[in-house]
């Protein structure tokens, strides 16, 4: 899989709706195939809590399908993010190839930092992710997407970590905006007052905001086995400290790219389509997946966290970085 960043930071002050402060952007995720369509990938989804979007979700329960790039935004730009990669699939297909596309855009709600109503996320922008989305290491933290985001008091947004078990690997990416700051965890600890911490105001004191967790692996999994690895990521959601508040909304998709040849040939005018073989972990041999699930996704919102920076944004709200360092000497001092 590729992913792609367009990072959106524009002016300082009082908010002028429409001319900012711009603290947003966008981030792609491209499955495995550079033409979902054509090379669809099992898929399966979780709600932890419904305060949020993440669309194309019924086809994906109905099908078990993922046909479409994932985009990822702020709450007031998911309409254009997925115009954007509907007419960036169109375009790449002769004019006279019908498709329809439902694509897959999640959001978080970045308007502490950000000019959410002034609609700052545009065509080009999410064409601009799409044309950087490569494979290897994922840019963190106030990036993309994340650009306006914050996490359990602290500055959040894209995070990423994976697993390596049985032969196949378990990646997650995050886009983390959610958490209460009293009740945030890593490995296990409780994190109290760090050196030099300034109290958290605003969204970053409360329980509002949200996460959008996108758990992809090579395993060959079936759409059911793709649903309980999705639900299985909820708890390392909860290891960090989330838990699913009401006002949060709480978004998984899981896709495995482990079967492939999925659309019937018939699809592409191919005459003899028949049926496709496929292959799938034995049922009780899933366990080390749904681990890898959990670590990967507690691991990817800590990563957020620590690549976080302290951002300032519109009318000078100030949400501050957790800082590694920091993070660790304390984790080292509540170790003794």
């Amino acid at each position: 899989m590729r992913v792609g960043h367009t990072t959106l930071i524009e002016g300082d002050g009082p908010l002028e709706v429409g001319r900012g402060p711009v603290r947003t952007g966008v981030t792609v995720v491209v499955p495995g195939a550079a033409d979902p369509w054509a090379e669809p990938a099992f898929a399966g989804c979780h709600r932890l809590n419904g305060n949020g979007e993440l669309t194309g979700l019924e086809w994906i329960r109905e099908a078990g399908l993922l046909t479409t790039v994932i985009g990822l935004t702020n709450t007031h730009s998911v309409g254009v993010v997925r115009d954007a990669l509907i007419s960036a699939a169109a375009r790449a297909v002769s004019p006279d190839e019908q498709r329809w596309y439902l694509p897959v855009v999640g959001e978080t709600y970045d308007g502490d930092l950000n000019d959410i109503n002034g609609m700052h996320v545009r065509l080009e922008h999410v064409h601009a992710a799409l044309e950087s989305a490569a494979a290897g290491p994922v840019a963190e933290g106030g990036v993309g997407s994340g650009t306006g985001m914050q996490c359990h008091g602290f500055k959040g947004g894209i995070g990423s970590a994976s697993r390596v078990v049985d032969g196949s690997t378990v990646g997650v990416l995050v886009q983390a905006n959610h958490g209460r700051r009293d009740r945030l965890r890593v490995n296990g600890v409780a994190v109290g007052p760090l050196p030099g911490e300034e109290p958290a105001t605003g969204n970053a004191a409360g329980p509002g905001g949200s996460i959008i967790v996108i758990v992809a692996t090579d395993a060959p999994l079936l759409p059911g086995q793709c649903d309980r690895l999705a639900q299985r990521a909820a708890l390392g959601v909860g290891r960090v400290g989330g838990a699913g508040e009401h006002s949060s909304g709480d978004l998984i998709l899981a896709f495995a790219t482990g079967n492939r040849g999925l659309r019937p040939l018939a699809d592409h005018g191919i005459e003899g389509a028949g049926p496709v073989a496929m292959r799938a972990v034995a049922a009780d041999r899933i366990d080390n997946l749904f681990y890898a699930a959990i670590e990967a996704t507690e691991e990817a919102i800590v990563n957020a966290l620590v690549a976080g920076r302290t951002m300032t944004g519109r009318d000078g709200y100030t949400v501050q970085g957790i800082g590694g360092e920091r993070l660790a000497a304390y984790l080292a001092g509540a170790a003794r």
